[in-house]
């Protein structure tokens, strides 16, 4: 990764910057084709996201905008790192008084792979002091940590000794998208939901529908995706309206021009089923809260009992692939019933199942035409393609 060093070293109030999305493993090339899309510049992959360049702007529309990414990072230092000392020393080239005053606080988190340093805990401590120490020299004071909600949130990624030291400019994860104050079982995330949607290629003009809604989460996506809405309008903040020199202004330009760019209708419907109500309630107010319950139909059934509306369309769901249903007999048996459903009902159809259970998804009885590797979180998983004549 290139990273602007210290005698170059920008702030967030930079004309020009490089900027790191990360995303979950398999999603890079997904958010490679969004960047594109929004006409961000300097789009490159490189391990565990995507980089690109751009100013305030750039950084805020792609805080606003990107459905797949999981934060927006502002690299500042990179550095050899493999002792406590080494660490502290980086941490302390950056000039923090750029960032902080001893009247704001600060979190630190990080990530840390096949290092010297093995525990995040004091990785963060030590990175926490350096900074702290910054301060004290610069001011006299110091300023407090905040690791609930703080005004600056450090992002250190150490891998094989090298660290990356970066301002987290979401202030914490893109897929809290703040619709989903309560979930299902074992929801997936928004930004993989948004993945998953965007990888079935569906432009909204037929039927999308889901037989195992759950909580309601790619329904949503969906519906958001097709309304053209930004998946941040619904976000309570982001990490850089409490950054000095937040530009106001340009930032509530940005969320009109969002709001302007939204459809008010689709032309298609998107439906959703589970098997029981209290489900359905979650995936109802989740909806609600997102805006696009209008938009959604619910309903309850077994998956047994399933009927899509008249294709073509695309079905898109994610069954379970853990013991949430039983033994594993059971499962088997649920992915039988999964299979003879598609076969059945949903001619016609493009059919997505996302699974994590590998043998579980052969007794679909039907032949995937693609196979996609994601993971959800450090799960290996599959999207599996097929194609209903």
């Amino acid at each position: 990764m290139t990273i602007i060093r210290r005698k170059a070293a920008a702030t967030p109030l930079s004309v020009e910057h490089t900027f790191f999305a990360t995303a979950a493993r398999g999603v890079e090339e997904v958010l490679v084709g969004e960047m594109n899309a929004l006409g961000l510049a300097g789009v490159t992959v490189e391990r565990g996201g995507v980089r690109f360049t751009g100013d305030l702007a750039a950084c805020y529309r792609a805080n606003l905008w990107l459905r797949t990414a999981s934060r927006i990072l502002v690299p500042l230092v990179e550095f050899p790192c493999d002792s406590p000392q080494s660490l502290y020393d980086g941490v302390r080239t950056v000039p923090w008084e750029r960032y902080l005053t001893p009247d704001t606080t600060l979190a630190v988190e990080c990530t840390l792979r096949d290092s010297a340093l093995t525990h995040s805990g004091f990785v963060a401590l030590k990175t926490k002091d350096a900074i702290v120490d910054t301060l004290r020299d610069r001011f006299g004071r110091r300023p407090s940590v905040n690791p609930k909600d703080p005004d600056l949130l450090v992002n250190i990624h150490l891998a094989r000794n090298r660290c990356i030291v970066s301002l987290d400019s979401s202030g914490g994860g893109l897929d809290r998208r703040g619709y989903r104050t309560e979930a299902g079982e074992a929801p997936l995330r928004e930004t993989l939901a948004a993945a998953l949607v965007l990888l079935t290629g569906w432009d909204g003009s037929v039927p999308f529908v889901d037989p195992l809604c759950g909580s309601g989460t790619i329904l949503i996506e969906a519906a958001l995706l097709a309304l053209n809405r930004a998946p941040g309008l619904t976000r309570e903040r982001f990490g850089f309206q409490r950054w000095p020199g937040f530009n106001a202004p340009l930032w509530r330009k940005i969320v009109n021009d969002a709001r302007q760019a939204e459809r008010s209708t689709l032309a298609a419907p998107l439906v959703g089923s589970d098997r029981l109500d209290e489900v359905l309630a979650v995936a109802r107010n989740n909806s609600r809260r997102a805006g696009v319950e209008r938009f959604i139909t619910f309903s309850r059934g077994d998956v047994r009992d399933f009927a899509p509306p008249a294709p073509p369309g695309v079905l898109l769901t994610n069954p379970p692939y853990g013991r949430r249903l039983g033994e594993e007999e059971e499962l088997r048996l649920f992915y039988r019933q999964i299979g003879d459903v598609l076969k059945q009902r949903c001619a016609g159809y493009t059919a997505w199942l996302f699974t994590g259970g590998l043998d579980l998804a052969k007794e679909v009885g039907l032949k995937a035409s693609r196979r996609i590797v994601l993971f959800n979180g450090p799960l290996e998983c599959r999207l599996l393609k097929y194609d209903l004549y």
